[in-house]
């Protein structure tokens, strides 16, 4: 039956798993006028259904969807200190999310005389980065110039058929999957959302803390950095890469990727997820970084030109019984008992060691407005370590969030 609901798709690896939130926080050079923003911030509601929607089950076929509500508010945090953004996010972030209750955005304010910062936190259900800096765009042209947001109705990667040709998994990759799909059947269990999903994540957030650190790249610096990767015919992401597998002493980097102009579903000013995730691994053989910055350019050219690679990770979620990915993250971090989940979380998903690497760089932006902007990646419980980068008015500023077990 065809329906114009949006369902949990590949955002189902978002939906039962800790962390799965992340910001930006903004420093707006306008005077402070709550009437205003809070105007500003309807306007964006009405022009983007996902920031109206709960997630709901229907009860006939158990499946997820985004269920637009009319009385939702997006809940707004008028805060005085700014020094304590970090603390003040942390808080938000140890009460967990409850996607089926809460507005799939928070957003905290800090007021000053003659500008404010504003902190956009997202759930991963929303939107993936590139979403979240453009809903931080369209407010401040709206707050500050009366700039109206075009509507943009959602329409997600609901398959194979959206996602380039030549996306399908590997034979092998399917085998390994189809297996672990039967497993699960076999165990013929599923999660419950409030009663045991819910519980396992206050507890998880409670013991693992994540540590926050922001460094930024000034103007020159910057400069000098993009002339050096031009240079040597490499980009500044290639360069981020490698200065991780240095610093961090690793031989894999996760990064993530923006396939808005690769898939069809996609429409212009739409909020959902269109990117996917890959790693880049090699063995560092004692060289500096520009060497490993170009192997590293070398293998990122090669898997992005085959859609097989670059979308590996959005293929595994389409072939995966949906409730199997929901067991995923509960089984292999000790919630909930599934040995197929945790082989899948273990072997594919990097639950089990937790000591991942990985950057999401948001590119960058020029704008009158927005003075500077920081992008706070979310924290996965598969990654030791995330760098956030997002540039703005030519200063780069690097968020990196390193996850800390309490004992």
């Amino acid at each position: 039956m065809k329906t114009d609901r949006n369902y949990v798709y590949t955002e189902r690896a978002h939906f039962m798993c800790p962390n799965m939130h992340f910001g930006i926080m903004a420093k707006v050079k306008s005077n402070y006028d709550e009437e205003q923003l809070i105007q500003s911030i309807g306007i964006l509601q009405k022009a983007h259904p996902f920031l109206q929607s709960l997630i709901a089950e229907e009860m006939d076929t158990g499946r997820f969807y985004y269920h637009i509500q009319d009385y939702l508010k997006i809940p707004v945090m008028v805060k005085e200190e700014v020094a304590l953004w970090q603390q003040d996010y942390e808080e938000i972030s140890v009460q967990g999310w409850n996607v089926k209750k809460e507005c799939l955005l928070k957003i905290l304010v800090y007021p000053k005389e003659n500008e404010f910062r504003i902190l956009f936190i997202a759930h991963h259900l929303l939107c993936d980065g590139r979403g979240l800096l453009q809903l931080a765009e369209e407010f401040a042209e709206h707050y500050a110039n009366g700039a109206m947001p075009q509507f943009a109705r959602e329409c997600l990667i609901q398959g194979l058929d959206d996602l380039p040709p030549n996306s399908n998994l590997p034979f092998i990759s399917k085998l390994i999957i189809g297996d672990a799909n039967r497993r699960w059947k076999k165990e013929g269990q599923q999660v419950k959302y409030e009663e045991e999903y819910s519980v396992f994540e206050r507890a998880y957030l409670q013991k693992h803390k994540v540590n926050r650190e922001i460094f930024t790249i000034d103007n020159r610096e910057l400069e000098k950095i993009q002339t050096l990767c031009k240079q040597h015919g490499f980009t500044v992401n290639d360069w981020l890469i490698a200065k991780m597998m240095l610093e961090e002493n690793t031989n894999k980097v996760v990064i993530a990727a923006d396939i808005r102009n690769q898939v069809k579903c996609y429409k212009q000013g739409a909020m959902g997820n269109y990117a996917t995730a890959f790693s880049v691994s090699m063995k560092k053989n004692k060289e500096k970084l520009i060497a490993l910055a170009k192997r590293v350019a070398s293998q990122v050219i090669n898997i992005r030109q085959h859609p097989q690679k670059e979308m590996l990770v959005l293929a595994c979620y389409i072939h995966m019984l949906p409730e199997l990915i929901d067991a995923v993250a509960i089984s292999t971090l000790g919630g909930f008992k599934s040995k197929a989940g945790t082989f899948v979380g273990k072997n594919m998903f990097g639950y089990g060691s937790q000591n991942g690497y990985s950057i999401t760089n948001l590119g960058k932006i020029q704008s009158d407005i927005i003075a500077e902007a920081v992008f706070i990646p979310p924290a996965s419980p598969a990654n030791k370590k995330t760098w956030g980068v997002l540039t703005v008015n030519n200063h780069m500023k690097i968020c990196a969030s390193t996850l800390v077990v309490e004992r």
